[in-house]
């Protein structure tokens, strides 16, 4: 069986492949693809056992980073959470395995990483890497039911009181509303000492991934105080960036933007609200997303060679020692960082 190589922005055969597997998502689009290509300049690659020419049966999507800071390596996708083999069966899988274990070397790629939710290649040469928490919401319950799972106090409150202070909520994709998003993103990113991704990134996203991509930005008395970053794919959406004013927390602006996220995507017939990944150590945001009455799960990426982990106090050490310095520094100093870190990070 062999194994080939084609290039998903040009072959047409990707995004039917993509609106008819059952695993695909949005991060398998050529939306989120191309938003990929435009900003960091990643060079999206899939590889197949359907031959040039015939239907594409099955697929698995990476982009090649190309880093004099972190590296040249093979990762499906960066800044994806989860991006799933689209394959029909293991045979396809362990021949498109083989295929990239084989070639890692004459590539020069450090290592290969696939970001699956799955333990589909635990008996593999694959390893796993970093571990994460999923949050998934079923939308099948009508709005009141799925109001009263809420956290009582978390949401039920919050969202009323967001009500009762008569906060506004906006919905759509130009330009005002991005720049509205990036300066509360810019804000938390700060109060988390992490660097800014690119406005680019964001602009670009806009520009490739057009209706399926929403913001919603939550105002009191016209004042931007929260927003979230929503994308839809056939019955999912996905929640993938927040951002808001803590110095507003208490009106419940983030509650009241994924309450009304949530009608929105029942309204469309999702059956599934995606919020992603969180890193195990992060305990506010993994029990924010559980007060909201989602399912959680673990997964891990899987790596080959099997990643080799940096000592976790080390590891703790140096990033207490980059985020102090970055909640230092000035303004600039941390969208230069961000502007420069991300293409190197993937």
């Amino acid at each position: 069986m062999s194994v080939y190589r084609l290039n998903p922005l040009q072959d047409r055969r990707w995004a039917e492949l993509v609106e008819r597997h059952p695993d695909a998502s949005v991060f398998h689009t050529i939306g989120w693809l191309d938003a990929l290509q435009r900003t960091y300049g990643y060079d999206p690659i899939a590889f197949t056992t359907s031959a040039p020419g015939s239907a594409l049966k099955n697929g698995i999507v990476f982009c090649e980073i190309r880093s004099w800071l972190t590296g040249r390596r093979l990762v499906s996708l960066p800044f994806s959470d989860h991006c799933e083999p689209l394959v029909e069966n293991s045979e396809q899988l362990d021949r498109i395995c083989s295929h990239l274990e084989e070639q890692r070397g004459s590539h020069g790629w450090r290592y290969i990483e696939v970001r699956t939710r799955k333990a589909i290649l635990a008996q593999r040469a694959f390893g796993p890497a970093e571990k994460f928490w999923f949050h998934e919401l079923r939308l099948r319950q009508e709005n009141d039911a799925l109001f009263r799972s809420f956290h009582k106090d978390s949401f039920q409150r919050k969202i009323r009181r967001a009500e009762r202070e008569g906060l506004t909520c906006e919905e759509g994709l130009d330009e005002r509303l991005l720049r509205a998003f990036y300066r509360l993103l810019v804000l938390t990113r700060r109060r988390h000492e992490l660097p800014p991704q690119p406005f680019a990134w964001f602009s670009q996203l806009a520009a490739c991934l057009g209706p399926s991509m929403t913001l919603r930005i939550a105002r009191f008395r016209q004042r931007p105080v929260a927003a979230i970053l929503t994308l839809t794919c056939r019955d999912t959406m996905v929640y993938k960036y927040g951002a808001s004013d803590a110095d507003f927390h208490a009106l419940g602006g983030m509650p009241l933007l994924f309450w009304k996220a949530i009608q929105e995507a029942r309204a469309r017939g999702c059956a599934v609200l995606d919020l992603g990944r969180s890193e195990a150590g992060n305990v506010g945001l993994v029990t924010f997303k559980d007060r909201l009455g989602a399912q959680r799960s673990s997964a891990s990426y899987w790596r080959y060679p099997a990643a080799e982990a940096v000592p976790r106090p080390l590891r703790r050490y140096f990033m207490s020692c980059a985020k102090q310095a970055l909640g230092r520094a000035p303004a600039g100093v941390r969208a230069a960082t961000g502007r420069l870190l991300y293409r190197h990070v993937g």
